[in-house]
């Protein structure tokens, strides 16, 4: 495959210009524009950040995505999936909740924002993935799957699972529902925690299809050898009393990540941007947010997601470290994202992304002044 052209932009303005309008040219220059927006629905894949968090991304740069979109004739909305962990982003009336705090509203954006799976994360639909290796289908929230186009606007950052949080991540582990991101996350089956089941015999067991939920002694019990493992009933459970502890690999978190992403960009325009500003050691959906562990770097901009993440990772790694950060003086030569969080491969998720076409880790750097 031949290199993927990738656009970036510094964080440097001059007097009277905005980091927003060098944003404008960065989407003008890499030719956005090609997609044809008009009277078409355009899903923007955000991350409207875990309340107490304050390294996700300013909905300034939403709105300049969602204005330029709508300057080319299309109907932008904001979307994200509600989280498989309890938070404030585990079902749509909190989700929608923490999104206003962080300033993610019409006022501000001009557009609105769908939660894509639903009230309880729930609504979902199956598609399949071409060339599949650890997942045949994917379950993927259904205004997701709804809109014509799809877009991503994704804060670069580290994440103590995967290595890095980019846009493959924000597309692929953020497009699923809720029994999507159980079967990204875990190998196994959930189980009821029966401290907190209530024992209503409600929503658990209508959400099963495989009738393996059943009521034993007032609490919920879910027959293991009945169990499909799809995860519905994790969104179901009105009190967060159903969980699954079977955590994947790291080899096979990625994997599946890159495979979901796949499933939601395959035979649709999609283009994505990546905002390299306040890089956290972790990801946005803590509730925290330790301090940036290199400078401020710039603005991606890519049709192709894994050329995209491939560049900003290699701009992180060859960027001077802060040493009153997290990171330190870390070893010479050694890989940023590892060093943070030994555990994590994230070349496992640039190969497999690679090995099942969803793109090329080679690029073309274009600068944008």
């Amino acid at each position: 495959m031949d290199a993927a052209k990738v656009y970036f932009g510094d964080m440097r303005c001059k007097m009277w210009d905005s980091l927003l309008n060098k944003m404008a040219r960065i989407l003008d220059r890499a030719e956005m524009s090609q997609i044809d927006f008009k009277q078409k629905f355009v899903a923007i894949k955000i991350h409207f950040g875990e309340p107490g968090n304050l390294s996700y991304l300013r909905p300034n740069f939403a709105k300049t995505l969602a204005d330029k979109v709508k300057l080319l004739g299309g109907k932008p909305f904001l979307t994200d999936c509600n989280t498989l962990y309890v938070g404030r982003r585990n079902n749509a009336l909190v989700h929608m909740d923490a999104a206003f705090e962080n300033g993610y509203s019409p006022f501000s954006t001009g557009v609105q924002n769908i939660i894509a799976d639903g009230l309880k994360g729930t609504d979902e639909t199956e598609v399949p993935i071409n060339g599949g290796v650890y997942c045949k289908t994917a379950l993927i929230g259904r205004a997701i799957m709804d809109a014509d186009i799809f877009l991503s606007l994704n804060h670069f950052k580290g994440h103590e699972l995967a290595g890095f949080g980019g846009a493959i991540k924000n597309v692929g582990m953020g497009s699923g529902s809720r029994a999507g991101k159980m079967a990204m996350h875990c190998d196994g089956k959930p189980e009821v925690l029966q401290d907190r089941c209530t024992g209503c015999g409600g929503s658990c067991v209508k959400q099963c299809n495989q009738n393996a939920i059943s009521l034993v002694n007032k609490k919920a019990h879910i027959d293991q050898n009945l169990c499909a493992g799809c995860g519905r009933c994790i969104g179901a459970c009105n009190f967060n009393a159903i969980e699954n502890n079977a955590f994947a690999s790291v080899e096979a978190l990625n994997s599946k990540m890159a495979e979901y992403a796949k499933a939601v960009l395959d035979n649709r325009p999609s283009f994505h941007i990546n905002i390299v500003n306040q890089v956290s050691p972790c990801c946005d959906c803590h509730p925290e947010n330790d301090a940036a562990v290199v400078p401020d770097i710039g603005i991606f901009a890519s049709f192709d997601p894994v050329a995209l993440d491939k560049a900003c990772i290699d701009a992180v790694n060859a960027a001077p470290e802060i040493r009153s950060s997290v990171v330190g003086e870390r070893e010479k030569g050694r890989d940023l994202f590892n060093g943070i969080h030994p555990a994590t491969d994230w070349r496992t998720l640039i190969a497999h992304a690679e090995r099942i076409g969803l793109g090329t880790s080679s690029y073309e750097l274009i600068n944008v002044k």
